[in-house]
């Protein structure tokens, strides 16, 4: 048998990426189309720093996967790396652990001594709700389709994964983008609708410290959540269950180590696995659609209304306790710990330098990750049930 440069380089070039692009016709053109897309989102990811934990990992994942050749999802021999790495989103493994982290990292204290909190958190869910019924009514979406779409409203990543992978698997990509785009875009989204909704003298308002939480009642918080709520909701409890649990290694004093490994070294094994699953979904079939339009669309509006229904009842609690709540902290029920609560401390200081209301706007932030994992789990029971039936 005889080689030649010449051969062995053609061969090279026939079985390489590069054939596939420009060989393959219009599967070619869509593979060339998602690679420019994970370009953009890297360049958001690493230049302005939009969510850059998730989202690079996401779009490096989607660069792998629309690689002709690259096999990383399967060929015909074979499933490929990030086919295996997906069975974490698949089988519920991922968005619990990402919470077992998060509630590692969480003070709690902030709600448990404003209970009240819990008011602004699921006042916040509103765009939920708004998104669900606008997928499905005016978009047109099956109701598991606008379920899954409703949850980015809840600003809470994580969440969004587990219950789109569980009704709704094919719009993963486009929504778990979105989800986490919109989180990085907090900063742009709420302060025009916090000041809109809110009178400038209230505004000012300078919130009494809060009442220093004892360690029991930290101990026991998680404790008695995870209990009334799993069962109230059993579908809540891979996120609510590992939220406290979470939390619970964080405030009993006797597991520093695990609390740790959850924070840090978990937390950012799980975060690169995870990012490179949704990536991986990335299809130009699934993600190259005018639903991904819609998707958008719906999540900008879903988010608006959640900042908006943490707003308008912030300006409740302002009235009826007679000018000691500030508004502004109401835009934090939404559950991007802690972006959203430093939002409403930046507002706050920008009408009053002296103003300090980050640890007040954690209650509702903290109690706006616990209404998003309600909202999910009530979403995962009733929308099975319907369309069974």
């Amino acid at each position: 048998m005889s080689f030649s440069f010449t051969s062995v380089l053609g061969a090279i070039l026939g079985d390489s990426g590069y054939a596939g692009l420009f060989a393959n016709g219009v599967d070619g053109f869509k593979s060339l189309l998602m690679i420019l897309v994970a370009f953009v989102l890297l360049y958001l990811g690493i230049a302005k720093k939009f969510e850059p934990l998730l989202l690079v990992t996401i779009a490096f994942g989607m660069l792998l996967a629309n690689l002709p050749g690259a096999n990383m999802i399967s060929n015909s021999d074979t499933e490929g790396l990030l086919h295996y790495f997906y069975y974490g989103i698949r089988c519920d493994i991922f968005p619990p652990l990402i919470f077992l982290g998060v509630g590692a990292m969480t003070d709690f204290g902030p709600l448990i001594a404003r209970p009240s909190s819990l008011i602004l958190g699921a006042a916040a869910q509103l765009g939920i709700f708004t998104a669900f019924i606008g997928a499905l009514l005016i978009c047109g979406f099956p109701i598991n389709v606008a379920a899954a779409i409703g949850i980015i409203g809840g600003a809470d990543g994580p969440t969004a994964i587990m219950v789109t992978s569980r009704l709704a698997p094919e719009y993963l990509s486009s929504i778990a983008i979105a989800a986490y785009s919109y989180m990085a875009l907090i900063p742009l989204i709420q302060p025009p609708i916090m000041r809109a909704f809110t009178r400038k003298q209230d505004r000012k308002i300078k919130m009494e410290q809060l009442r220093e939480v004892s360690k029991a009642e930290q101990v026991v918080f998680p404790i008695a959540v995870a209990t009334c709520v799993i069962l109230l909701l059993p579908d809540t409890a891979p996120l609510i269950g590992m939220l406290m649990l979470g939390n619970l290694f964080r405030v009993c004093g006797v597991t520093d180590r695990l609390s740790d490994t959850a924070q840090n070294a978990l937390m950012n094994t799980v975060t690169i696995l995870l990012g490179l699953s949704v990536g991986a979904t990335a299809s130009a079939e699934t993600f190259l659609t005018a639903q991904t339009l819609m998707i958008v669309v719906l999540g900008l509006i879903a988010f608006s209304f959640s900042t908006l229904g943490g707003v308008l009842f912030g300006d409740l609690m302002c009235w009826a306790t007679k000018g000691k709540v500030n508004p502004l902290i109401g835009s934090a029920g939404v559950s991007a710990v802690p972006m959203a609560a430093r939002v409403s401390q930046i507002e706050g200081q920008k009408e009053n330098p002296s103003n300090f209301l980050l640890m007040h706007a954690m209650g509702p932030n903290v109690a706006g990750v616990i209404g998003s994992a309600v909202a999910a789990g009530f979403f995962l029971k009733v929308v099975p049930m319907v369309l069974g039936g």
